[in-house]
């Protein structure tokens, strides 16, 4: 048989994740982000869940021509716009908005031959300090913009660098508007924390919303608040089984390094999943699991293929026991182990561990509780889902 280790995607999930962003966002339209191939799920995967968005953002071409192939109408932004002059013929081939955040960018459209002008999303610099044009920099570009024939419709955006932690936006929203305050066209101020902590303020919400993360079930400002205090459900479930149990007696150690040393008797599990999955090597003693839907610890170093848990709270845990390494838990257990949380204890955020799933770990679309739905093995190809009877360890 296979190794037992998969993820589970649920696509339903975040379809009820984008639910919770329009609630916020109220009347303004929504961008679901994609970049980074849906951050590590997989365009194609979870394609059902993203048709609730009023548009498609992303950085990479590639990406774009994906969700053309599979028959998205609806607006498309890149939001890092175009690298070289070429990228604009596809752009105008394939109808894509693009931001505009550089002046060479503005030079690439004055000389670009299209008979279809192009939408730009003209990117103010208003704190963040990666991309964007800075106070009158951004007027400057705008005029530029605003005489070419190439150019149909300018829109005017920023990214907030605080909108999850105490600093807040007031400064960036005070130096965009003082900015662009005269200046024509629709606006997009808000990532995810803005959106579920800002969304108050219609001129934070504009015209446009930007659902990044939250769309996939973490929370934007943990953990000063979880995916639950905002509704949020998981999208990516990693889970494995316990593949042997050792007993320990004091001071026996536990994997390379000996960095846990048992102080009383105990059994540990040793679970299929390791570095080589996407499970963060970094990850410490003390890092939260489910065991059968039951909260307990990693223990000792995290290996390649192999990581050891704590089997105290759950002594009925043999091997085959289902192990929950962030996610949905054993179905009718209602455990869910948020990817914040061990993203927490690894030093790092849910979106790392997301994008770090291996191309090794067997990959399933999970339709409603208990069905899950095969996928096709190449991740760039359309998934020609059909449902199919629970797996006999779900």
């Amino acid at each position: 048989m296979p190794r037992p280790i998969e993820a589970l995607l649920h696509p339903d999930a975040l379809a009820g994740n984008l639910r919770v962003a329009r609630h916020h966002a109220g009347d303004s339209r929504l961008w679901v982000v994609i970049k980074a191939n849906a951050y590590g799920h997989g365009i194609e995967r979870v394609w059902p869940g993203l048709l609730g968005a009023d548009g498609m953002a992303m950085l990479d071409l590639d990406e774009a021509q994906r969700v053309r192939n599979l028959g998205w109408r609806g607006p498309v932004l890149l939001l890092e716009g175009c690298f070289e002059p070429r990228d604009l013929e596809l752009c105008s081939r394939l109808n894509l908005w693009h931001v505009v955040h550089h002046e060479a960018q503005i030079d690439w459209l004055a000389a670009h031959k299209t008979h279809q002008p192009h939408r730009v999303f003209l990117k103010m610099n208003s704190g963040m300090h990666r991309l964007g044009f800075t106070g009158h920099h951004l007027r400057s570009a705008w005029a530029r913009l605003n005489v070419l024939p190439q150019v149909d419709e300018i829109s005017l955006m920023t990214h907030f660098s605080d909108a999850d932690g105490p600093r807040g936006i007031a400064e960036q929203v005070a130096a965009f508007h003082a900015a662009t305050h005269d200046l024509p066209g629709e606006r997009s101020l808000s990532n995810s924390a803005a959106i579920l902590r800002h969304a108050g303020d219609a001129e934070v919400r504009a015209d446009w919303v930007r659902s990044g993360i939250l769309s996939y079930g973490s929370a934007p400002d943990f953990p000063e608040h979880d995916s639950a205090h905002w509704g949020l459900s998981p999208t990516m479930t990693l889970r494995s089984r316990l593949i042997s149990t050792q007993a320990l007696q004091p001071g026996d150690t536990v994997g390379y390094g000996s960095r846990f040393r048992a102080e009383q008797p105990m059994r540990v599990g040793v679970v299929a999943c390791g570095y080589a999955d996407g499970y963060p090597r970094h990850a410490p003693t003390g890092t939260p699991v489910l065991v059968d839907g039951v909260r307990t610890t990693t223990v000792g170093r995290v290996s390649m293929d192999m990581l050891a848990v704590d089997l105290t709270p759950v002594p009925l845990a043999e091997v085959g026991s289902e192990v929950t390494l962030w996610g949905h838990g054993p179905q009718g257990s209602g455990s869910v182990l948020a990817i914040d949380e061990v993203a927490q204890a690894a030093g790092t955020i849910g979106y790392e561990l997301m994008c770090a799933l291996a191309q090794r770990v067997p990959t399933r679309v999970v339709e409603g509780p208990g069905c899950t739905m095969a996928v096709s093995p190449h991740p760039l190809q359309p998934q020609h889902v059909q449902p199919c009877h629970p797996p006999a360890h779900a």
